[in-house]
């Protein structure tokens, strides 16, 4: 299978891009910035590394066009590329709310329309959406976060049902607190009261989600659902 990773090149979307490749499946992982970071995770899964921005469109097809060239068309989706903002709401500024939503959301609009032309062809496709647990409890502090993953949820949703007919399957993850990059700037005693909080006691592996994602890349008839992966923490 060729596997599309967006926002490949570190915590989650690694983590993803290392168990697909560790099945001998192709993979592709798509980032925006980071080009040390990118290279490193395609020098040790195999991977073919594309830098385009996901909510731009432009970038996207050019992206789609050149895996259809080097690698062929994609089987499988992960919309991963994700962004986040803390803060109250009333400190946001109107771009920095447009710029969460332009990765978030359009660019798993972006990136699942891109795609799908392909699975139709086939009958067959995977699309999954890493969404977060305040996409479906809400997150004080993380409004436009928390916003944008319950529109993801929305989207799998709705997509499951359009594509369920031409047996692509449609599904999300919504992962807990997982020890990424995105936790570092927690002081330790943050992070006590964060832990305190998942009746497992520990945050999540990144490897745990990406068991997950592989999970539903192999179900034939699971769509429509939201996994949660998050300790048994209550939402």
């Amino acid at each position: 299978m060729v596997v599309l990773i967006t926002g490949g090149s570190r915590g989650i979307g690694a983590a993803i891009a290392e168990k697909f490749a560790a099945q001998g499946d192709t993979v592709v992982i798509n980032y925006r910035t980071n080009d040390a970071a990118a290279q490193a995770v395609a020098q040790k899964t195999g991977a073919l590394a594309i830098k385009a921005d996901v909510s731009d469109s432009a970038d996207v097809t050019a992206m789609f066009d050149e895996i259809r060239k080097k690698v062929g068309k994609v089987d499988v989706l992960v919309n991963n590329a994700g962004v986040e903002w803390e803060g109250l709401l009333t400190d946001m500024t109107e771009d920095e709310w447009d710029k969460l939503f332009d990765v978030n959301v359009k660019g798993a609009f972006l990136c699942s329309k891109a795609a799908i032309g392909d699975m139709l062809s086939k009958k067959c496709g995977r699309i999954i959406n890493v969404s977060s647990m305040w996409g479906i409890a809400g997150a004080s502090c993380e409004v436009a976060y928390s916003a944008s993953k319950a529109a993801l949820i929305g989207f799998t949703k709705a997509l499951a049902k359009e594509l369920a007919p031409s047996k692509i399957t449609v599904n999300a993850v919504a992962p807990g607190c997982v020890d990424t990059d995105m936790m570092k700037h927690y002081t330790e005693d943050e992070m006590k009261d964060i832990i305190s909080e998942i009746p497992l006691g520990r945050m999540a592996d990144p490897r745990e989600i990406a068991d997950a994602v592989y999970f539903l890349s192999q179900s034939s008839f699971i769509t429509g659902e939201v996994l949660s992966v998050n300790g048994g923490q209550i939402v």
